[in-house]
């Protein structure tokens, strides 16, 4: 098992007034030679976005994106017809393919939302871009794991193109989650979002992160309350 410690402190940032965001990877302005990826996973960016704000229209082609809100809401369109207003308890996958434009705004005029939106490169390219979204109960992750996204379609989650799970676990004060990969060989970036934990011998608190490979396996020790979201992908690409 080899890991590697990224510190919440340690990662990007920007501030352009209606957008607060921080970057695990190079993104945008934020450019470190060392970390633009993990594996197969791109962009985790941690984004707030003041009411009335939001990211006009764009364009993406060949990427898997996965956004998570954690409080307020997102409305979102895009160029396949999908629309809809995403809020905390839901995820959203879309799959850019050969192409689409897709706007983002916060779905308040007043209140700010807090996004975690994910970037991961695709299994096969140029797929035909399709959008989806789906509410999860987190008492379905009380000290435990509960799987959010998966190529695998039968487990309830959401599907993605790419042999990556994403999944959240919410652990009480000393409670223990094993993490178990699904794919052998593939790598996990654990992101903590909030408490205090510890993974084999590192120490992690709100906004830290892990790079795990190395083994199809882990323990995540809580020593208070926390919420972990746990981000499986392949090594190679």
């Amino acid at each position: 098992m080899t890991t590697k410690f990224r510190p919440a402190a340690a990662r990007g940032t920007a501030d352009y007034g209606w957008l607060k965001a921080n970057y695990s990877f190079s993104f945008s302005g934020y450019h470190d030679p060392a970390n633009v990826h993990f594996g197969a996973l791109r962009v985790l960016n941690d984004d707030r976005v003041a009411g009335g704000g939001g990211f006009p229209t764009h364009p993406h082609d060949n990427m898997e994106i996965v956004t998570i809100p954690l409080h307020g809401a997102l409305q979102h369109k895009d160029s396949t017809g999908g629309a809809g207003i995403i809020k905390a308890g839901d995820v959203q996958v879309m799959s850019a393919g050969t192409g689409v434009q897709h706007s983002e705004f916060n779905a308040s005029p007043t209140d700010e939302v807090n996004l975690l939106q994910l970037w991961v490169f695709p299994k096969k390219r140029n797929i035909a871009p399709r959008y989806d979204q789906k509410t999860f109960d987190p008492a379905q992750r009380k000290n435990r794991w509960q799987t959010l996204v998966s190529p695998e379609e039968q487990t309830g989650a959401l599907w993605i193109n790419q042999d990556a799970v994403f999944s959240m676990g919410n652990a009480d004060a000393g409670q223990s989650l094993t993490y178990t990969n699904t794919f052998n060989g593939n790598g996990v970036y654990l992101f903590v979002i909030d408490g205090d934990v510890t993974i084999n011998g590192q120490a992690m608190t709100r906004r830290d992160a892990l790079e795990i490979n190395g083994t199809d396996s882990f323990t995540v020790e809580a020593a208070t309350a926390a919420q972990l979201l746990a981000v499986e992908v392949p090594m190679s690409l």
